[in-house]
């Protein structure tokens, strides 16, 4: 019997960010999910889509809308989705009070985009979330640096550069 399959909704963020040599600006072209499945050897059942190639800090309103909008139409109850590291609690917190019954949605991302070789934690990242969607409870999360976060209780250290919970 197959596996039910996992959808992945690809937003932007550091992840699939492009590095021009030129100018040493960072800009979307296309997402880099697929390359990362195939070179990991990925045997789950995935089905990937891209919503928006976006940097999290320009993400709006109705750029949430369609993120949600995805999530409750989407017949798998095992989703992740790829998004910049600045606001994905902001995110995170439209799903959850969106009331997205019996669906396991896990937000990652990236602190060093993907198209930078080992030195990104892009890889690593959605690894573990891979894992984490499979285990966890319905509910929305937020998966970074090895670890999974109740989407409430989690907050990026901006001196840090790593997520961490709010309350101990």
């Amino acid at each position: 019997m197959e596996d039910q399959f996992i959808q992945v909704f690809i937003t932007g963020g550091t992840f699939d960010k492009e590095y021009n040599f030129i100018t040493g600006e960072l800009y979307f072209k296309d997402t880099h999910l697929n390359d990362m499945f195939a070179r990991g050897r990925c045997t789950l059942s995935l089905d990937v889509k891209t919503l928006m190639m976006i940097d999290s800090l320009e993400m709006t309103d109705a750029d949430r809308e369609i993120i949600r909008h995805n999530c409750q139409s989407t017949k798998t109850d095992k989703i992740i989705i790829t998004h910049g590291t600045d606001t994905m609690v902001n995110t995170a917190k439209v799903l959850s009070e969106a009331n997205i019954a019996n669906k396991t949605i896990v937000l990652t991302g990236a602190m060093i985009p993907y198209a930078f070789g080992t030195s990104s934690d892009g890889f690593f990242n959605m690894g573990s979330s891979l894992g984490f969607v499979q285990t966890l409870a319905p509910g929305v999360y937020i998966s970074m640096n090895g670890r999974y976060f109740p989407w409430d209780n989690v907050k990026k250290n901006r001196q840090t550069g790593f997520f961490e919970k709010i309350s101990i």
